[in-house]
């Protein structure tokens, strides 16, 4: 509505076209609503008129309005000082890199343009310039542009007041005692053997892992000498969790080895490696043995919350849709006092499941914290998945190469979003069959172990609305939420409002997922 409001003020009147709203103020027990406009150019009463014209439309009609018009005319000076306030406030990390004469301003015809000199090796967070430019214009009249050049300054300038050392923590790795071990070609007995759910945790040339066999398959390949071989292609689960097996077949144990099927117990004694960004299980030699009966895997202990932001910093958000000037903001009580965090993934491919083949990598992260039923803050970063994108993925998304080829890798995010969640309930739309999968995989291959606190406004949607189809843009377009559809940032802050809307009709949290 502000907006709506704020437009019609500038289109009322030529000497009100670079307007701000300095103030709202509604009185609902007297009726009343005292609203001030903050122009730059000169101005007749007659334009006040058309203004308060303007505005009287959005008032309802058993409302007084009240107008003040003040003449504002800033200088640079002026904007250079807010520049480095809103740097101060929302970027700490390039503030504290910015030095005597970083920051110039211009006048220009319409408004002033800007320079901020950073530091080579800082990663300025995307929409720098544009978050400045919408706070200037909510504080000051005109149009605000400006860019960001190399200050030619490097890190041993800066001044470092704390010394920033996370502390170190080894995750442990959980281990179960085999049951029933006796041999088909091995010749060393095994008595413990890895949780499937913690292979990410370890690389090693004997690394013993013991499950069911639930997949089984005879593959051809040719070798270096070009001799066509045979392998076995197994995927095994332990009730943690289920890992593909490559096993190269011998001669000597080929019929032996052969005789396994589906259903299987085994116990695998194998290389667990680092190939193509991603671990690899190869098994050496297989014996049989089972998960024993009963088992309960132990909880899996989390790296502490990190104590600091490194690659991503969350940004405070704030929305003028989130407030009504004339009724009551109504929040659920069911809101209050809790944490959200909204959040959405652009990734590589579909495959979220490491078993199926090579697990896709994240490209894109959107987050909104909600605190007190109000979008409070974002968590926005592309993410380098150092592996080439797909036509269609560039296609589908928007999203180049260049946009991701300098951006951070998983294992520096990940940390930063775990921090960013951390004691909050996990939303998002068809969160539990995609989009957890997918943080819950990189967090815990870095020891970072997610709250499975989630809750999905796919199925809410179901239950509360009648649609012909429940995709993020179908309930977005039932609470006219407009959006850019496939970039993570965009569809995290829909899903976000979404979410508070279908809070809103159920008057109640969803049971978790």
């Amino acid at each position: 509505m502000i907006e709506e409001i704020l437009g019609a003020v500038r289109a009322s009147s030529p000497n009100f076209k670079n307007a701000i709203l300095g103030s709202v103020e509604v009185d609902r027990a007297g009726r009343g609503v005292e609203i001030s406009v903050v122009t730059d150019l000169s101005y007749a009463e007659s334009d006040v008129a058309l203004v308060k014209a303007a505005i009287a439309p959005y008032v309802p009609e058993y409302f007084s309005l009240g107008l003040k018009v003040v003449k504002l005319t800033p200088d640079a000076e002026m904007i250079e000082r807010k520049i480095e306030e809103i740097i101060n406030t929302d970027f700490k990390a390039v503030a504290a890199t910015l030095r005597g004469g970083d920051i110039t301003v211009e006048e220009t015809e319409n408004g002033f343009f800007y320079t901020v000199a950073v530091m080579p090796f800082m990663n300025v967070a995307h929409g720098f310039c544009d978050r400045i430019n919408a706070r200037l214009k909510r504080c000051f009249c005109g149009e605000f542009s400006g860019k960001t050049v190399d200050s030619g300054g490097s890190a041993q300038e800066i001044e470092v007041e704390e010394k920033q050392d996370e502390i170190e923590y080894e995750v442990p790795v959980r281990t179960f005692g085999i049951s029933g071990f006796s041999f088909l070609e091995g010749t060393k007995k095994r008595d413990t053997a890895i949780y499937i759910a913690d292979l990410n945790l370890v690389v090693s040339d004997e690394a013993v892992i013991c499950g069911v066999i639930t997949d089984i398959r005879e593959r051809s390949y040719t070798n270096k000498k070009g001799v066509e071989k045979q392998l076995l292609s197994i995927v095994l689960s332990d009730g943690t969790g289920a890992t593909p097996i490559t096993y190269f077949l011998r001669q000597k144990s080929a019929d032996k080895i052969k005789r396994l099927k589906v259903g299987d117990s085994i116990v695998c004694t194998g290389k667990n490696e680092e190939f193509r960004g991603s671990l690899r299980y190869t098994a050496d030699i297989i014996d049989y043995g089972s998960v024993p009966e009963g088992f309960k895997p132990a909880a899996r202990d989390s790296k502490p919350v990190p104590r600091y932001y490194r690659a991503v910093k969350p940004e405070p958000f704030t929305d003028n849709e989130q407030t009504d000037l004339f009724t009551v903001n109504y929040i659920p009580e069911c809101l209050k006092g809790k944490s959200f965090v909204v959040f959405d993934l652009e990734t590589t491919g579909l495959n979220s499941s490491p078993v199926s083949g090579n697990m896709d990598r994240i490209i894109e992260i959107g987050a909104y914290k909600i605190e007190d039923g109000v979008i409070s803050s974002s968590f926005s970063t592309f993410v380098n998945p150092e592996r080439k994108l797909s036509d269609e993925i560039v296609r589908l998304t928007g999203i180049s190469e260049d946009m991701v080829k300098d951006a951070p890798v998983y294992a520096d995010v990940m940390p930063d979003f775990f921090k960013f969640c951390a004691g909050s309930i996990l939303v998002g739309h068809n969160i539990a069959g995609f989009d957890f999968k997918f943080v819950d995989y990189y967090c815990a291959k870095l020891g970072y172990i997610l709250d499975r606190k989630i809750i999905d406004t796919y199925p809410l949607a179901q239950e509360l609305l009648f649609l012909s189809n429940y995709k993020l843009n179908t309930v977005a377009e039932k609470f006219h939420i407009a959006f850019n559809h496939h970039r993570a940032v965009d569809d995290a802050l829909a899903t976000a409002k979404i979410f508070i809307e279908l809070i809103k009709m159920k008057k109640s949290l969803p049971a978790f997922q």
